[in-house]
């Protein structure tokens, strides 16, 4: 690949990148909780249905957040936001090397 072409396709991924104010980094996982005892509906073996967002430290370190249903929408658009900026930021990585050898 050219400079020329690797500079313009960098400049296009660059002015593509997702709102960075909106990005989160994690999984969304949908739980089941039960009680031990005096819930019904935990005896039918029902449970209560719940959304977590779960992110991973270095360390082994793990936050887990509650969410509530309304919040399902905005955390899985900003966990998109995060997965589209990390490959788009890792395209332009590569590009960046492109450039970095000198032209034939």
């Amino acid at each position: 690949m050219k400079h020329g072409e690797a500079l313009r396709k960098r400049d296009r991924l660059a002015t593509s990148l997702p709102a960075t104010a909106e990005i989160l980094r994690g999984s969304l996982l949908q739980r089941t909780i039960r009680h031990k005892h005096g819930c019904a509906k935990c005896e039918r073996g029902e449970g209560h249905p719940v959304l977590v967002l779960s992110v991973n430290y270095p360390g082994g370190k793990n936050l887990q957040i509650s969410l509530r249903p309304e919040q399902k929408p905005q955390v899985e658009r900003w966990l998109e936001n995060y997965q589209k900026l990390k490959s788009r930021l890792e395209e332009i990585c590569e590009l960046n090397q492109v450039l970095l050898r000198p032209e034939p």
